[in-house]
């Protein structure tokens, strides 16, 4: 039976001479793999080669077991034009469209993470949008959805509250958030966080609980290095595209 999803292109890879395989976060089918037969020919039935960041109305069968799915159809919406015409904004996106894969188990649909997604993207676009800040709410709020980000203005160990003026305090991923300077020595696994990484911490949170508050770029750069390192820390390795996004900020 086919079914029919919005969906962003996550990764593709070339299957065959004429062939992909696409992976899509669908908005209500979650991430799906998908064997688009003959994309990549002229004239293809089921709407031509596929580009990662793509978004657009997707018409797929499901798979039967380990198998792949079928693309029956996929009819672009938006190819984020804008974006693709500048290196930093195109590398930011892929980091983005990366992280969500990495995060998401297949055929679990996570409605909020499309949307996420989707905003983050079109935000990006924008000539006025600051890469760095949009990248920064876009890692915190994925994060915190996956469940893998808890209350960040205290500490994991002990409970004392920890903000900009802090000083000596850490982020440890195995403890699960910030450590202050009190208990960083007996947390093994951690990084410094200085008083930028602190302040952009606190101004996500402020503008997660519906306080319009400025991100300037050297908090983001110093935020999205924290959340990179935890990501990292979650998925077992980096990222690929944190080289050229997370590094290329520093």
């Amino acid at each position: 039976m086919q079914r029919r999803d919005l969906a962003i292109c996550l990764r593709k890879s070339d299957y065959g001479e004429t062939s992909q395989v696409a992976h899509f976060l669908g908005r209500a089918s979650g991430v799906i793999r998908l064997l688009a037969k003959g994309a990549k020919r002229k004239k293809s039935s089921t709407g031509g080669a596929i580009d990662l960041m793509s978004e657009g109305d997707l018409v797929y069968i499901p798979h039967a077991g380990e198998s792949l799915g079928t693309l029956v159809e996929f009819t672009e919406s938006d190819s984020h034009a804008a974006l693709r015409a500048d290196a930093g904004r195109l590398n930011t996106g892929l980091y983005m469209i990366e992280l969500a894969g990495a995060l998401l188990a297949e055929a679990d649909p996570h409605p909020e993470v499309f949307d996420l997604l989707h905003n983050a993207l079109a935000r990006l676009g924008q000539a006025d949008a600051p890469p760095a800040a949009v990248l920064a709410w876009f890692q915190w709020r994925i994060l915190r959805h996956a469940g893998v980000l808890g209350d960040l203005s205290t500490c994991a160990a002990c409970g004392r509250h920890v903000g900009p003026a802090s000083r000596g305090a850490h982020f440890s991923s195995s403890a699960g958030g910030l450590v202050c300077s009190g208990c960083a020595a007996g947390v093994a696994e951690k990084c410094r966080l200085d008083h930028a990484a602190l302040a952009g911490l606190d101004a996500l949170a402020a503008v997660a609980a519906g306080r319009k508050t400025p991100l300037p770029e050297n908090h983001a750069h110093a935020v999205n290095r924290v959340l990179a390192y935890h990501a990292a820390n979650q998925l077992g390795k980096p990222l690929k595209m944190a080289r050229y996004v997370i590094e290329a900020g520093r």
